[in-house]
């Protein structure tokens, strides 16, 4: 069979630097936006980008030649500077190093999406710690819990 045919899903999840709520209604359509802009440049696909004051979610269709790595590095750097560019009151804007990633199977997008989209509804009842910690346990990810915490 020639050529290559893949599906790679991922949902990232990650935070402002020191979980500063600093991605404010005014900023978070655009932010997010910008951000799927970024996906698209490297070819790949955002499906969903939400959040939340202090973080971010994304769920990706992502291609097998790149690392997940450098999407991440790519999506922080570019967002921060376009951030900082048309935002000049949030020069302290910064994403937290390190992200968590999991897989999505193609039965559980709409499923996800919808979790990415709701999640104001899913803060009032739990800190984003929480919500990491749920994750990393649910994917059986080895995790330091001070790295979660602080």
């Amino acid at each position: 069979m020639p050529g290559t045919h893949t599906k790679l899903l991922y949902h990232f999840v990650f935070s402002t630097k020191h979980r500063q709520p600093l991605i404010t209604e005014d900023v978070e359509a655009r932010l997010h936006e910008y951000m799927g802009g970024i996906v698209r440049s490297m070819s790949g696909v955002a499906i969903r980008i939400g959040g939340m004051p202090d973080h971010i979610h994304m769920l990706v269709r992502w291609r097998t030649d790149e690392t997940l790595a450098t999407l991440m590095r790519t999506v922080k750097a570019r967002s921060s500077a376009w951030i900082h560019d048309t935002f000049p009151t949030l020069r302290a804007f910064a994403c937290q190093h390190g992200y968590a990633a999991f897989t999505v199977s193609e039965s559980q997008v709409d499923m996800v999406e919808s979790y990415i989209a709701r999640q104001a509804e899913h803060h009032r009842k739990r800190t984003f710690q929480e919500e990491l910690l749920d994750f990393l346990r649910a994917h059986r990810i080895q995790f330091d819990e001070r790295h979660i915490r602080g």
